[in-house]
């Protein structure tokens, strides 16, 4: 690269948890700037995961977490040519690259859902993820499955 790579912004930890892990996710959430809209949708969707969660012992924000834990890949797929063939080489990911590859499968299929509001939509996806259901969670295990087919290509890494 020609230029020095970009210093890391630190990020404001939210007005409601304190956590910069939920102004990350409200930051991917947000569309056309308007991050008020999407911090109100967020706690919204965590107000429904609260009223809706079985177990008792845990806080929505906590159901949340174990719900991004849940998608976060730990291998992917990264393809490379080796003399005119394409392999697909399983590499590990770097810890903040699980985090936000996380968020953006959780957020594209909440998306995707056919509840009323996205509130709605991001409560119900929270949830089938912190039971380890739903369409995020099925795209970790199938990241994880391309990954352990292509096993045999790893010693390509590069």
């Amino acid at each position: 690269m020609r230029k020095k790579q970009a210093k890391k912004r630190p990020l404001l930890p939210d007005p409601k948890f304190n956590d910069q892990l939920v102004t990350r996710f409200v930051n991917m959430m947000m569309l056309d700037g308007k991050k008020s809209i999407a911090f109100k949708v967020f706690y919204d969707a965590i107000a429904i995961v609260e009223e809706k969660k079985t177990d008792e012992e845990k806080t929505a924000l906590e159901v949340w977490k174990d719900a991004l834990s849940n998608v976060m890949p730990h291998v992917e797929v990264r393809s490379r040519r080796v003399g005119g063939a394409t392999f697909q080489i399983p590499m590990q990911i770097r810890p903040d690259r699980k985090i936000s590859t996380a968020i953006k499968w959780m957020l594209s299929y909440a998306r995707k859902r056919n509840e009323k509001s996205m509130a709605q939509k991001l409560a119900a996806e929270i949830l089938a993820a912190a039971k380890e259901e739903g369409a995020a969670v099925k795209k970790r295990v199938d990241t994880h499955k391309m990954a352990e087919a292509n096993k045999a290509f790893s010693h390509f890494r590069f």
